[in-house]
Order: C-alpha cells, then sequence, then structure tokens
C-alpha cells in the first residue's frame, strides 16, 4: 500500500515536476537553473490561481462577518453546539466556505514536498534517466542562479526573502481595524490576538526551515509570495474600488 502511493506521487507530481523543470532548463539561455525554477514557479501558481482566488475571496468574507461571528459567540457562550450550527448557518447564508484557504495549503504541500524532492535528488545525473522521451538529457546540470547563488545548498539571504514574503502576503489579509470587541473596551478578541500572532510565527519558522534545506526551495518559496502578494493587491484593490462605486 505505502510503495503504491509512493510510486503514484512518483508519477503524478514528482516525474512531471522534474521534467517540466528540466524542459525549462534546456530551452532559456544560458541555461540558468534559478530561472528555469523561477518559469516553473510561475507555471505553478498559474495553474492555481483559480483556487488561491476562491481562498483570497473567502478570507475577505470571514474578515467581514467577524462582528456578526462574535455576536454569535457572545449569543450563545453556554451552548457550544447551537454557537457552532449558528455560525455554520452564517457561513452557508453568506454563501463562504471557510476551508478555501485550507484548500490551497493542502493542494500545496505535496507539491512542494515534490519540489523538494527534485532540487534535492534532481541534481544528480543518475536522476535525469527518468527524463520524458521528448525532454533531452542536458548531462549535467549547473545548479548556479545568476552565477553567484548555488541553489543546491542553503542560503541564508534567499530564506530570509522567503520568511519576508511570507510575512507581507499573510499581513495584507488582516482587517486593518481593530475588532467590536476592541472598539467597545472589551479587551482584543482571542481569534484577532491568534491572527497577529501568525502574522511573526510563519515568517520565522519558514526561515527556519528553508535554512537548512536547498536554496532552491527557498527560491520557489520567495516567487510563489511574491505571486501570492501581487495577486492580493489587485484583489484587494478590485474589492476596494467596488466599494467606492457603491457610495
Amino acid at each position: 500500500m505505502f510503495d503504491s502511493l509512493i510510486h503514484f506521487f512518483y508519477i503524478i507530481l514528482y516525474q512531471p515536476l522534474f521534467n517540466a523543470l528540466v524542459l525549462l532548463y534546456n530551452y532559456i539561455p544560458g541555461h540558468d537553473f534559478g530561472i528555469a525554477i523561477v518559469f516553473l514557479t510561475l507555471i505553478i501558481r498559474f495553474v492555481l490561481y483559480p483556487i488561491s482566488i476562491k481562498a483570497i475571496n473567502s478570507q475577505k468574507g470571514l474578515q467581514k462577518l467577524q462582528p456578526k461571528i462574535q455576536e454569535l459567540q457572545k449569543k450563545y457562550k453556554d451552548d457550544k453546539e447551537k454557537q457552532a450550527k449558528e455560525i455554520l448557518e452564517l457561513y452557508k447564508s453568506e454563501k463562504i466556505n471557510p476551508f478555501s484557504g485550507l484548500l490551497l495549503a493542502l493542494i500545496q504541500l505535496p507539491i512542494l514536498i515534490a519540489l523538494y524532492q527534485v532540487f534535492w535528488n534532481g541534481l544528480n545525473p543518475k536522476e535525469l534517466t527518468a527524463l520524458y522521451s521528448f525532454v533531452a538529457n542536458p548531462g549535467q546540470i549547473n545548479a548556479l542562479f545568476v552565477h553567484l547563488i548555488d541553489l543546491s545548498k542553503p542560503n541564508l539571504i534567499l530564506a530570509i526573502f522567503a520568511g519576508l514574503t511570507q510575512y507581507f502576503q499573510t499581513k495584507m489579509v488582516l482587517p486593518k481595524t481593530g475588532s467590536t470587541a476592541e472598539k467597545k473596551g472589551n479587551g482584543p478578541d482571542f481569534s484577532q490576538v491568534m491572527q497577529k500572532q501568525m502574522v511573526y510565527f510563519f515568517p520565522v519558522f519558514t526561515v527556519i526551515i528553508l535554512v537548512s534545506l536547498p536554496s532552491a526551495l527557498g527560491l520557489y518559496w520567495t516567487i510563489s509570495g511574491l505571486f501570492s502578494i501581487i495577486q492580493q493587491y489587485f484583489v484587494l484593490k478590485e474589492d476596494k474600488k467596488s466599494k467606492l462605486d457603491k457610495v
């Protein structure tokens, strides 16, 4: 059973990503491994674009519902079952899926694991035998990015950049104003406190993880984060524009 899952993972994710990366490496002028990773990252993000848009819109919807959710939590504070039922009904009536962000994370996780395997093992010349028939064997892959950074080894700078992009993309989707409870002088809402802590926890965690892994993964994380930041900027900008049009 476990061997079948590994084989499935190899066929569905590892091999296509590995071949796509080598194909890009072959055709990019100068055969820059880092540029090939940048293009591969953009391809992956465009494929995931519809799901990520749903996740961003869901996150915005959840933010708008926070005052109503807090009212329900206060109203049914002694009946957790009723509270959960009412909150779910609120999600349903507002057509919001609170698990959209989780779905995106669940989809990206196996891709990240596959890319880790590609960056960790793919530079081995023996792995080039796994190429599809239409992908030319380059013989050897030069892991340098712009002739400066060896992407087969850890790199602190790329790990920090990845952490920074993680920080900004998380920060962008958080509410800019205080919660209803804070405005009324009842102290900060627990969920708001947790969200603010996550803004700093995830970037630090990202740096700690990436600083010991091949920096190719840090480059992927950075480019993917920049893509998310730009995507969120335009989605949020469009949302603000629609609000102004209604005024």
